[in-house]
């Protein structure tokens, strides 16, 4: 009985030892196979996400050629893009967009070889048709959708931005029964102050959490709003950022990289925020020459 017992630990002890080699062997297998054939894998791209575009900058080139456009964009290295709205954009060169069935989109668009989950939208739209938006939204294959502003009175109340935020989170809500995040953006009535406190600020602890994420404006450094943070601040409430170069010395925008932003910190920082993606948003030239650091930038 005894010697059967220790024949039946030393078994087990075996069986061990060739799962634990095993194990090892393989773990070391794929280690060795990502170093070697996808070494690639593992450089750049920061947090790992695809390098984005906003069509903002681009607005005329879509006007004329919105397929070859996206084309010019997948070549120099965007493997993102960000559109925006039809209806809200009509006058600023998007409105040829409605001519497309939201699977002729993602077709132009997946034949690019480019991917698209996010869109900008006037407020003004939302208020008069939020229902069809959505569903324009759904079409297009869209999982965010944001407003550039809520557009408040240039010199807000506390009240102003309490009704601004009361209808901005009921959008939320109707958009979340869809399965599409709302965001929102900083731009004009979002950089104003109420009493000496940043209008941002209160829309951050006025929108509720879960219907409502934001998209930071980096640029806004300019006139103070540091991107990194904010994302340590409110930890969780920003689910994407647009990205342009800054350069503190001649106040002017720049290609990423080639500025006096530490991109490092921002994209760490972004991490805590709780970012999915980045659309760089800067003259073409400018985000052409972005994409060579952003293809390397490690964080």
């Amino acid at each position: 009985m005894i010697l059967f017992a220790k024949a039946g630990k030393e078994a087990l002890m075996s069986a061990i030892s060739r799962r634990e080699f095993l194990r090892t062997a393989a773990t070391q297998a794929a280690a060795a196979s990502l170093l070697g054939a996808g070494a690639l894998e593992l450089r750049g791209n920061p947090l790992g996400l695809p390098i984005g575009c906003q069509t903002w900058p681009v607005r005329e080139m879509i006007a004329k050629d919105f397929p070859g456009t996206i084309k010019q964009l997948a070549a120099a290295g965007f493997q993102t893009i960000e559109l925006c709205s039809p209806v809200g954009y009509a006058d600023s060169g998007f409105a040829g967009l409605a001519k497309y069935t939201g699977a002729e989109l993602r077709r132009i668009l997946g034949d690019a070889g480019v991917t698209c989950v996010s869109s900008h939208f006037g407020i003004q739209e939302l208020r008069k048709n939020m229902e069809g938006r959505i569903a324009w939204a759904k079409d297009v294959g869209l999982t965010q959708m944001i407003v550039p502003s809520l557009e408040g009175p240039e010199k807000p109340t506390l009240d102003d931005v309490k009704r601004a935020a009361e209808e901005y989170n009921k959008m939320g809500e109707q958009s979340a029964k869809a399965g599409i995040q709302q965001g929102l953006h900083n731009e004009d009535f979002e950089l104003t102050t109420v009493n000496g406190k940043r209008t941002y600020d209160l829309l951050l602890e006025l929108l509720d959490a879960k219907l409502v994420k934001f998209q930071f404006q980096v640029s806004t450094i300019s006139q103070g709003y540091d991107a990194a943070e904010y994302f340590m601040k409110y930890p969780g409430r920003f689910f994407s950022m647009h990205v342009q170069g800054w350069s503190a010395k001649t106040k002017k925008e720049m290609p990423v990289g080639q500025d006096t932003l530490d991109w490092k910190r921002i994209f760490t920082a972004a991490k805590t925020g709780g970012v999915k993606n980045y659309f760089v948003e800067m003259d073409l030239e400018l985000m052409k020459a972005s994409v060579p650091y952003l293809r390397d930038l490690q964080v």
